[in-house]
């Protein structure tokens, strides 16, 4: 599963980033478009406003006869020659003033009442068809009131607005985007953190433990149907499984009764090579439906907290398969490193995986060298023999269910893999080392 989340795009990662991009772009709509209008309700002149204060400020004097001038400065200059049609009126606390540019005959009258108005926009009135707007500013002279106009359609009412209300909106940003990058993660984190319980939960699913099904409490609406229709398919399986199983388990019962009547009549005839040859047949037979009875029925999954002990197990399956293997040719030995080694287990499961293991040393060594049995003060239980070996590519395949290294070795390929299954429920492992001069198979528990 790390492999898939490793190369596959991340949902957490596209949903936070997004969802933060989209509500980003949502606050900094909402400025611009608060921006926007604030230049509906506030004077059109906003956007020239600090370039006239700017000049005013820098020009506005007392000449020697403590009389009001503004002086012709750069910054004047350009501005006047920028906007033809500028005009203001600079009044002090006191009341005088001075004025550039040609004031509008509507506004000639309240040119001697500026320095009364802290601040005005004056726009829409009858008869008025030019915008002004007074507002002070800071002087050499102190407190100046502007009165201005003719400058409504230059520079970007918007910008202007933007710039001026700057305090607010980057405060604003500077506590929102941490918390919307921090808290849309989390938010989407925790939304799919049942999902990914769900993802170990399938990662666990054991198919030998069947009813096994995935949570659909507190999984988004948009994922459950997922995981309901992936619980239907493990219930199909299940079924196909069983229907499978009860076949195979009813045709090994069935075999049994045939089986058991070949065997009485071949016990019926005379001594002889053929009688003996066809003993041999039945008896593996017989081993075979019993091996395909034990794998499907799982029986050495069950009472697996018996107290056993493990030299006596493997010495009790030496002594059982003892004349079966000089019989065929074989010597057999068994040896351990301590008196008694517990464990807890089964003891009728072990004993049939270790008998497996050195019945198939039986079947597959032709007949020749020394089956080698022996238990580790570890915890290690090892079948050696002397044959022929199994080849590299085959010694991982030998503990799949009906894998024969040739298809016509004898037995039904199913010793090995019981091996795997018991020693598995036991909560242990099984390894192999094979060469050309013989196999040697070791359990651990």
């Amino acid at each position: 599963m790390g492999a898939y989340r490793s190369t596959n795009p991340s949902l957490w990662w596209r949903l936070s980033w997004q969802l933060s991009l989209v509500i980003s772009a949502v606050i900094g709509g909402v400025i611009v478009g608060l921006s926007a209008y604030g230049t509906m309700v506030m004077s059109p002149n906003i956007a020239m406003e600090s370039e006239v204060k700017n000049a005013v400020a820098e020009s506005i004097r007392r000449n020697g006869g403590g009389q009001l001038e503004l002086e012709d400065t750069l910054l004047m200059r350009a501005l006047m020659e920028e906007n033809s049609h500028l005009w203001f009126v600079a009044a002090t606390a006191d009341g005088t003033f001075v004025s550039r540019g040609a004031i509008p005959a509507p506004y000639v009258a309240i040119v001697p009442l500026t320095y009364l108005f802290d601040s005005a926009d004056i726009r829409e009135a009858d008869g008025i068809d030019e915008i002004a707007s007074i507002d002070d500013v800071a002087t050499p002279l102190g407190e100046v009131r502007v009165l201005f106009g003719g400058i409504a359609s230059k520079g970007s009412p918007v910008l202007a607005v933007l710039g001026q209300a700057y305090p607010i909106y980057v405060s604003l940003l500077a506590m929102a985007l941490p918390a919307i990058f921090i808290a849309v993660p989390w938010i989407v984190r925790s939304a799919l953190a049942r999902i990914s319980d769900v993802a170990d939960r399938a990662s666990q699913i054991d198919p030998h433990r069947q009813g096994s099904r995935l949570p659909v409490e507190g999984i988004p609406g948009e994922v459950a149907p997922l995981v309901a229709a992936f619980n239907g398919t493990l219930e199909r399986l299940e079924t196909e499984f069983k229907k499978r199983q009860r076949f195979l388990i009813d045709a090994a019962h069935e075999l049994r009764t045939p089986i058991a009547i070949m065997q009485t009549r071949i016990d019926g005839m005379s001594d002889g090579q053929e009688r003996t040859r066809m003993l041999q047949d039945v008896a593996r037979l017989a081993d075979t439906a019993e091996q395909l009875l034990d794998f499907e029925r799982n029986d050495q999954a069950v009472d697996l907290d018996e107290e056993v002990d493990l030299v006596t197990i493997a010495r009790a399956v030496v002594a059982d398969f003892a004349p079966l293997a000089i019989a065929a040719g074989y010597e057999i030995s068994f040896q351990s490193e301590v008196e008694a080694l517990p464990r807890r287990g089964n003891s009728i499961a072990l004993t049939r995986a270790i008998g497996n293991l050195v019945r198939n040393a039986i079947d597959h060594c032709d007949g020749r060298g020394t089956i080698e049995v022996s238990v580790s003060a570890s915890g290690e239980i090892t079948v050696g023999d002397e044959g022929p070996g199994i080849p590299v590519e085959h010694q991982e395949l030998v503990f799949q269910p009906f894998y024969r290294v040739t298809p016509r070795s004898r037995g039904a390929g199913l010793g090995l893999s019981l091996v795997k299954q018991i020693v598995s429920n036991h909560g242990g492992q099984v390894s192999i080392q094979s060469h050309s001069s013989g196999t040697r198979v070791t359990v651990r528990l």
